[in-house]
């Protein structure tokens, strides 16, 4: 993992600091596989596998069938061989990956013949209700099957965000803090006055202000880090922050 996970100062300042993004691993790997690029590998796979079961629902695969064609698809995906074709002009594993399941689903699945590889086991730990209940949440829409594969990635990312901020706190044992600000970052309920958070957490109005400040600017870098993990260089996560904000309108 990169020096000072998480900070905005030293992504993209530091030379070093893209050479050991899972996603460089990945791409230096080359056709040599290694422990460190096979964990950062399935690390990226564990978080975003939830876009390609949209994307493969979205191309009218019923549920059971979708769940068999993204276990199979990762079974397959994880091996080795799967790794010589990265192609470092693409730049973003995002795009890497969804090449990857189209290749499968147009070629690999007609030979797999709906039997699943390993004799059964599961790759990954996929909580498929959870995808599925994106797919539920979708309203109509006349969006492509790409469209929702972006727009699922940028919720994943997201969610991956939050998760690692909720972990920040708790850590620190701040986990009533983060429970009580949190809407500040997602907006899920109506605003709460910081006079109400103030008297809730025992403290001042003014240090309730204070932490609102420092809660958005860890989400900030946490965001950047975690976009830095799946692009090449400094320059890409800003496009991919254009992305995230396009794809979730």
């Amino acid at each position: 993992m990169p020096p000072a996970q998480g900070t905005q100062t030293n992504i993209g300042e530091n030379p070093d600091w893209f050479s050991t993004t899972h996603w460089s691993v990945i791409v230096r790997a080359g056709e040599q596989t290694s422990p460190q690029s096979s964990e950062a590998l399935s690390t990226l796979c564990e978080t975003y596998w939830r876009p390609l079961y949209v994307y493969t629902r979205s191309r009218g695969y019923n549920d059971e069938e979708a769940k068999d064609l993204t276990q199979d698809f990762f079974a397959r995906f994880l091996e080795k061989d799967y790794l010589k074709s990265v192609d470092r002009e693409r730049g973003r594993f995002r795009s890497f990956l969804l090449a990857s399941l189209k290749h499968f689903l147009a070629n690999e699945w007609d030979k797999s013949q709906r039997k699943k590889r390993g004799g059964g086991q599961t790759p990954l730990s996929l909580d498929y209700a959870s995808a599925e209940g994106w797919v539920q949440l979708e309203p109509t829409h006349d969006l492509t099957p790409e469209k929702l594969y972006e727009r699922g990635w940028a919720l994943a990312l997201l969610e991956r965000v939050l998760v690692r901020l909720k972990q920040d706190y708790y850590s620190s044992d701040k986990g009533r803090w983060f429970e009580s600000l949190k809407f500040v970052l997602t907006g899920d309920k109506e605003k709460i006055s910081y006079a109400q958070i103030a008297q809730d957490l025992n403290t001042s109005e003014g240090a309730i202000k204070v932490a609102v400040h420092r809660i958005r600017k860890k989400y900030r870098e946490h965001l950047r880090d975690e976009i830095a993990q799946t692009v090449e260089t400094a320059e890409d996560i800003e496009d991919e922050m254009r992305f995230l904000l396009s794809a979730l309108e």
